[in-house]
């Protein structure tokens, strides 16, 4: 059985290689039950923030099949003690036999997955010539999520809000210093505090939050925009507002996650602010083919996707982590 650490994770996996291999696993599909939840209440005792068990299951069939399965927990007060949010372990099986063949470190290949599949998504739905990002939220999936956007799209301007000033000045000062070498270009990034004038100036919003109030106002976005929201996991969360999602151009990752889980449709398919047909297309049918994104010389749409985590991502980054670092060790 292979072990592999976030570290040897981190290393093996390529955003655009990463990106290229979730999408080709949309277009093949595989199954992939809805993730369970399970809610732990007030694991600190009265008063204290719910936490949360996920299970997700997924697998594909055939000589070369594997069954996946990541183990998840969220306990948002884990920010008061300087510790991660999200905790994970994914399990790596043999499809054929069921023999164990690794075992990864679940919080990283999360991280990485879950910034990849935004990528994925605004390789479909953003403009080609976005150069200004926004990203909300200053938490672990805060760097990812801007590396990534800007390996997809020629971004050089990166402004950075959380609700405490002090985190986004230093992961902006933390950027600025490393992502330069990485991206291959210059690029300028910046803490802000004024959070509706960021949005209203960036190509991409995207935001990475716990938030239960709307971040992103659907009177603050403009044409041509993209907005891409990661949070929010919950039906009660949500990162935008009902006149945001009005206003554009509906894709998610998957139709069954989002329609169910993710607060930002939930709430307005629950309030009547919009209804399912107003979702134009998931991963799958974009990857397919089977619905357009954002069309060739589209400067006036805007675009929205929301993404609450698919197992399919998962499965399709620990195969290339453990390929890659099998790879590295044969070399």
């Amino acid at each position: 059985m292979k072990l592999l650490s976030a570290a040897e994770i981190d290393a093996a996996l390529d955003d655009i290689a990463l990106i290229d291999r979730l999408d080709a696993q949309f277009r093949a599909g595989c199954e992939m039950p809805v993730r369970h939840h399970h809610p732990i209440r007030e694991p600190l005792g009265a008063g204290s923030a719910d936490a949360m068990l996920l299970l997700m299951p997924a697998w594909t069939t055939g000589i070369s099949g594997r069954i996946g399965v990541k183990v998840v927990t969220v306990f948002p007060d884990n920010g008061k003690r300087s510790l991660p949010s999200i905790y994970g372990q994914y399990l790596l099986l043999d499809g054929t036999t069921g023999a164990t063949l690794a075992l990864l470190d679940g919080t990283m290949l999360t991280k990485r997955r879950t910034a990849c599949a935004s990528g994925l998504a605004s390789r479909y739905l953003s403009r080609p010539d976005a150069t200004r990002l926004l990203m909300i939220g200053t938490g672990a999936l805060a760097p990812e999520l801007i590396r990534v956007h800007a390996k997809v799209r020629p971004i050089t301007d990166v402004a950075i809000w959380g609700r405490t000033p002090a985190q986004a000045e230093a992961l902006a000062a933390r950027l600025s210093a490393s992502l330069p070498a990485v991206i291959g270009r210059a690029i300028d990034v910046r803490a802000v505090r004024d959070r509706q004038a960021a949005v209203e100036q960036a190509d991409i919003i995207s935001c990475a939050t716990l938030s239960e109030a709307p971040l992103v106002e659907g009177a603050w976005l403009r044409e041509g925009q993209h907005v891409d929201l990661v949070g929010a996991y919950t039906p009660r969360m949500r990162e935008s507002d009902d006149h945001a999602v009005q206003r554009a151009r509906l894709y998610v990752d998957t139709r069954a996650g989002a329609l169910r889980e993710g607060g930002d449709v939930v709430q307005p398919l629950a309030s009547g602010a919009i209804s399912e047909a107003h979702v134009i297309a998931d991963l799958f049918e974009l990857a397919r083919g089977q619905r357009a994104g954002r069309a060739a010389g589209d400067a006036a749409s805007i675009t929205l996707f929301k993404s609450v985590g698919a197992a399919l991502e998962d499965l399709a980054a620990a195969e290339l982590a453990v390929e890659r670092a099998v790879g590295a060790t044969a070399r």
